[in-house]
């Protein structure tokens, strides 16, 4: 059986990431970002080069996939319906439609994943890595569920949380379906205030040049 998880940067710190990557038997980590950073001292360990040098001391394998990244007019766009909606990227619950229908139009049914599902290995597990905390609010859970539908990929969508609170996503060749056991998120609040003032700031930012007639 081919396994694979899906991780986000958010609600980890460097030790716990390793730490769940090595719970679920990680070989092979696959890192779909266009930018490979994020922004906050938090998070600098998330950052390409260190945590390449971090995999590399755990034995685990790194590749990125740009070819899987959403272009910067796609993360525009969802980062608009965040905006219209008060939500920020920490906080996103779901992608925008109109962002989910680019995504798989403009780039997943043009990619190739075979040559991603052989270097699966049966006796490991690999992961989808990209930067939000809920798989739903992140195209890898669109790269996840294509894996499922058409190579057979069983896929886990590994959240931040104790085994216990994991969100599974339990797949075969004719169905996938979402078992939702959800858990109260340490911080979440704070995240949620950040978020919305980050998200007020750009409102006020885009009247502001409309007023001044950019």
């Amino acid at each position: 059986m081919l396994r694979m998880v899906t991780i986000g940067v958010y609600g980890f710190d460097g030790e716990s990431f390793l730490q769940r990557l090595r719970h679920a038997d990680v070989r092979l980590l696959l890192d779909v970002r266009q930018r490979r950073g994020v922004r906050g001292p938090e998070y600098a360990w998330a950052n390409s080069l260190r945590l390449q040098a971090a995999l590399a001391q755990a034995r685990i394998a790194y590749e990125h996939h740009p070819e899987l990244a959403p272009t910067t007019d796609l993360r525009q766009l969802q980062y608009a319906e965040d905006d219209r909606q008060g939500v920020g990227k920490r906080s996103r619950r779901e992608l925008a439609a109109e962002y989910t229908r680019r995504y798989t139009t403009g780039i997943l049914d043009r990619a190739d994943l075979t040559p991603i599902v052989s270097e699966l290995s049966s006796s490991g597990t690999a992961a989808l890595l990209c930067v939000e905390r809920d798989p739903e609010a992140c195209h890898r859970s669109l790269i996840a569920q294509r894996l499922t539908e058409q190579h057979h990929v069983t896929i886990e969508l590994s959240w931040p949380f104790t085994s216990s609170g994991v969100n599974t996503w339990h797949s075969g060749p004719k169905s996938a379906r979402i078992r939702h056991r959800r858990t109260k998120r340490p911080g979440q609040p704070e995240e949620e205030r950040a978020d919305r003032v980050a998200a007020q700031q750009r409102i006020e930012r885009l009247r502001q040049n409309s007023d001044a007639g950019w």
